[in-house]
């Protein structure tokens, strides 16, 4: 019985140093490392300011330049005259040669949006499964809805403002083919304010997988759920909020 007390003690044991090894592999902190913060930024998250979090996959594969660039700035102006500070999200490996880091950057300046936007279509579209391999081979990487809300709640953004998710496409329930975006939904913690889902997709199959999630769906002003161009799809948003007031309280601020 001894024997068998100490066999089992040290499976125990070796179990439990398998995990703590696993753990601090996929601790937080070690993405934390890579994450750089503007000033500006950081600044009003420390001192309790409104921050929105901004995409940057519409930069880089939304458009051409120079559209693509001063649309970006159009959009962080519109969040600056009502109040917040744009956190525009994108992975930039720096300056070749010379940095030797992959950064996260919340709160592009300028020159990064100008360089995110000439660069294009180049740029790696990112969405939360593509971060590990953007990371390590240290490209440059446009955050899609999932990795932008992935980087979002790693520094405690609480809202973030898009065109249009991903949802579930026509015959998904065959394929399979279901946005990434509708399961981050389902497990950070980040508000998210878009335009619905595209038409093309099945808009009455995606509000079911949302509630599969467990995400409150709200329309505002509306129980029309939008379809990105336009604002009825003939599907009833669940929940309705007809005030900026009610959207704080649904979200609980």
């Amino acid at each position: 019985m001894a024997s068998s007390s100490s066999s089992s003690s040290s499976s125990s044991a070796a179990a439990l140093n398998r995990l703590s090894n696993l753990s601090n592999h996929l601790r937080p902190t070690n993405l934390n490392a890579l994450v750089k913060l503007s000033a500006e930024v950081s600044e009003a998250l420390w001192s309790g300011k409104a921050v929105v979090a901004l995409e940057s996959t519409i930069i880089s594969h939304g458009m051409p330049y120079p559209q693509n660039f001063e649309t970006a700035k159009e959009v962080e102006a519109i969040v600056r005259e009502n109040g917040a500070v744009p956190a525009t999200i994108a992975i930039l490996d720096g300056i070749p040669d010379h940095e030797k880091s992959i950064l996260m950057v919340h709160g592009l300046n300028l020159e990064q949006l100008k360089r995110l936007a000439r660069l294009g279509k180049s740029v790696q579209k990112t969405a939360r499964r593509d971060i590990a391999h953007v990371v390590a081979t240290k490209r440059n990487g446009a955050t899609t809805v999932s990795a932008t809300m992935f980087f979002a709640a790693m520094v405690g953004i609480p809202v973030f403002v898009t065109g249009g998710i991903g949802g579930v496409h026509r015959h998904g329930e065959h394929t399979m083919d279901i946005s990434s975006d509708l399961t981050e939904l389902g497990r950070t913690p980040v508000t998210v304010i878009s335009a619905g889902v595209k038409s093309i997709l099945d808009i009455p199959r995606t509000l079911e997988y949302l509630e599969t999630q467990g995400v409150c769906v709200a329309a505002y002003k509306t129980y029309e759920f939008p379809a990105f161009f336009t604002e009825t799809s003939g599907s009833k948003a669940p929940c309705r909020v007809d005030s900026p007031e009610d959207c704080a309280r649904l979200i609980g601020k």
